[in-house]
């Protein structure tokens, strides 16, 4: 996992007025819920009372009641009421919660994944996204497979015509991508087999934004041909763009054997005409979704789940030329935990600077306690952790 990064972790509808919503992301158990303004509020989800799982308890003003004895914690994570002890009962100071950073944007939850900082980065998507004139349906589902080997199957396409030749379902793929309408499209399926060689690719850098561009074309058979254009963000965004279709797709860590797919499949350019309903399109998308995550991603995952070894890292694999988006994302990936983790231990050294005693002055005693920094929390960024807002 990439620290010191913005992860979404759920659909802004996702997340109900009127009840907390748990989940798992990057290793943690986390509760969502709204005050009583609408804003959104991400804490620890277990009490530190027994343990229960606040997901489960419900939204009493603004804060959150413990389902199994009726802890109340407000917004920062201080815990507010113990019933058990009356309304004027001394509260401990160590009954709290974590509350985490996240934000809403682009209709997406996005949690903070890294050291506390005073100053946030913004949350950015690639112009060709944030700028997106189309509307869109987003559907999210999670696969037993790592983070990693699920980026990697969506940055390279010459597995489709193996993967996908044979469920029925892939005609739909067969007839819009290679049919050809000399033929009425009945030929698509043996054009879409036969199109496994990529040519003309090309791969650039810019940040934390891969973007990759080729064709896939039958070899001997120049006439079948069809382009793709594919984007990696750092930590875990991936687009496609290829002939009618464009999907962005965001894989979030759950924990270290499981990821979250957030799929977001833009409107066809010719919907409209196929489609003169408005209301009619949304369905169409949705439907388009449902089949993408019960059929192709399907398989997809099904041969995910027996790579060996589990994670993908540099080196751990032969790479092929065409593979040169892959190789370019597990390099950043490397490069940003590195820069994470000497961020961290910088930010260690000068924590454990401040906390020096003064040297004492004309033999006096150094001072007690007096311009103590506060120390960061570098060991969230080194081991993966969630940085916690402030309370």
């Amino acid at each position: 996992m990439i620290p010191n990064q913005w992860y979404p972790i759920l659909r802004t509808e996702d997340v109900k007025r009127d009840a907390p919503t748990g989940v798992k992301r990057l290793g943690e158990e986390l509760v969502l819920w709204r005050d009583v303004g609408g804003k959104l509020v991400c804490q620890s989800a277990r009490c530190p009372h027994k343990g229960a799982n606040l997901s489960d308890g419900r939204l009493v003003g603004n804060s959150i009641a413990c389902p199994y004895h009726g802890f109340r914690y407000d917004t920062s994570g201080a815990c507010r009421l113990i019933p058990a002890l009356g309304t004027q009962g001394r509260i401990p100071a160590s009954m709290r919660i974590d509350t985490y950073e996240v934000r809403e944007e682009y209709g997406l939850v996005w949690l903070w994944w890294g050291e506390k900082r005073e100053k946030l980065p913004d949350i950015e998507l690639p112009h060709e996204l944030a700028e997106h004139p189309r509307p869109y349906e987003t559907i999210t589902w999670s696969r037993p497979v790592h983070y990693t080997r699920y980026i990697e199957s969506l940055l390279e396409f010459y597995h489709v015509t193996f993967v996908h030749r044979d469920h029925w379902a892939n005609i739909i793929d067969y007839t819009f991508m290679y049919g050809s309408r000399r033929k009425l499209w009945t030929d698509g399926r043996e054009r879409y087999i036969a199109a496994n060689k990529i040519v003309n690719h090309r791969v650039d850098v810019d940040g934390t934004i891969i973007r990759s561009t080729f064709d896939q074309c039958e070899e001997g058979n120049p006439s079948n041909i069809w382009h793709f254009d594919l984007i990696y963000q750092a930590p875990c965004l991936t687009h496609v763009r290829q002939g009618l279709l464009e999907v962005t797709t965001w894989l979030t860590p759950i924990d270290e054997e499981n990821t979250q797919a957030i799929m977001r499949l833009w409107e066809y350019p010719l919907l409209k005409r196929m489609v003169p309903i408005k209301p009619l399109r949304p369905w169409i998308l949705k439907a388009s979704l449902q089949m993408e995550k019960y059929v192709q991603d399907q398989q997809d995952n099904d041969i995910m789940a027996r790579q060996e070894p589990k994670v993908s890292e540099r080196g751990v694999n032969k790479l092929i030329a065409p593979d040169e988006m892959n190789a370019k994302y597990l390099q950043m990936r490397d490069r940003l935990k590195a820069e994470a983790r000497a961020e961290a231990e910088a930010r260690a050294r000068e924590a454990t600077a401040d906390e020096r005693p003064e040297a004492p002055v004309n033999g006096a005693s150094p001072g007690n306690g007096s311009g103590r920094a506060e120390r960061p929390q570098e060991e969230a960024a080194r081991a993966g952790g969630v940085s916690k807002s402030a309370s």
